[in-house]
């Protein structure tokens, strides 16, 4: 049993939750998301809460209850508060630039690497830190993290792409006689 789908989730005001067959649609301030559920599971609005319970206990149903409902917890946050990821680029002559839908990366290789910016996300640059937020969390997630797979930290220098905050464990280089 999922402790996590068990909890009943709430719905702030100003936002709306439909389910109409196996697609669940949120309308908030910032903008409205569609997903759609697996038959296994059953999503109910009953007044200003959302509960997902289980049509059938299968292995399957019992996988997907705690993630389901996860999902449409970040569905409900998303579209009051939008979610924001920070990256950081270090090294020599490693930079990164918005042009119109695409974001431009010079990360010492023989080119210049272009990502499509998905729709859902938006970017910034602000001082170095590359700032993305979407009201889709699972987007956001997907584009960081592709960003970030371009040139990951390495341990010796630290130099790459890595989150804000996130802590690079540094080695000791080899030592010279």
């Amino acid at each position: 049993m999922s402790r996590i789908g068990k909890k009943p989730i709430a719905i702030p005001e100003k936002t709306e939750v439909t389910i109409s067959g196996s697609v669940v649609t949120v309308k908030g301030p910032s903008g409205t998301l569609t997903r759609t559920i697996s038959p296994v599971l059953e999503v109910k609005v009953v007044e200003k809460e959302v509960i997902v319970s289980l049509k059938s206990e299968t292995p399957e149903s019992a996988v997907l209850w705690g993630t389901i409902t996860s999902h449409i917890g970040n569905m409900i946050e998303g579209v009051n508060t939008p979610f924001v990821k920070r990256l950081l680029v270090e090294g020599v002559g490693y930079k990164w630039e918005v042009k119109g839908d695409k974001l431009a990366l010079n990360l010492g290789f023989s080119h210049p690497v272009e990502v499509k910016i998905p729709e859902i996300v938006k970017v910034a640059i602000e001082k170095g830190v590359l700032v993305a937020n979407s009201i889709d969390k699972d987007a956001l997630g997907q584009f960081v993290a592709y960003v970030r797979s371009f040139r990951k930290p390495e341990p010796f220098k630290g130099k790459g792409i890595r989150y804000e905050g996130e802590v690079i464990r540094r080695k000791e280089g080899k030592k010279t006689a």
